[in-house]
């Protein structure tokens, strides 16, 4: 998985418009049934370095009196996102057909 997290992130970006930090790691929770947690310490370094591509970009929001960060997919983000999904979909095809042969009759 931590190969493909910017592209977990990218994603649900890509889906939802604007998430900040916690929102996505919750989200990621409740996509897989808490089989899957993303901890700060594994997200933030990744939200940061795509915001430095300018893949990501930042907006600030003053939210119950508490600033809030949200992270919005820039357009240069948008055809990242699609290419890294369509990368780690055809990846994870390949795996599956690796765990899963099918039983050859010939």
């Amino acid at each position: 998985m931590k190969g493909s997290l910017s592209t977990i992130v990218l994603k649900l970006l890509h889906d939802n418009g604007r998430m900040y930090g916690y929102e996505i790691t919750q989200k990621v929770k409740e996509l897989t049934q808490n089989d899957i947690k993303i901890t700060e310490g594994a997200l933030y370094p990744i939200l940061h370095k795509l915001e430095a591509e300018d893949i990501l970009t930042p907006e600030i929001e003053k939210v119950d009196g508490r600033i809030r960060k949200y992270y919005k997919i820039t357009p240069k983000g948008n055809a990242e996102a699609i290419d890294r999904i369509a990368e780690l979909r055809a990846f994870a095809d390949n795996l599956n057909l690796i765990l899963n042969p099918k039983i050859s009759l010939g």
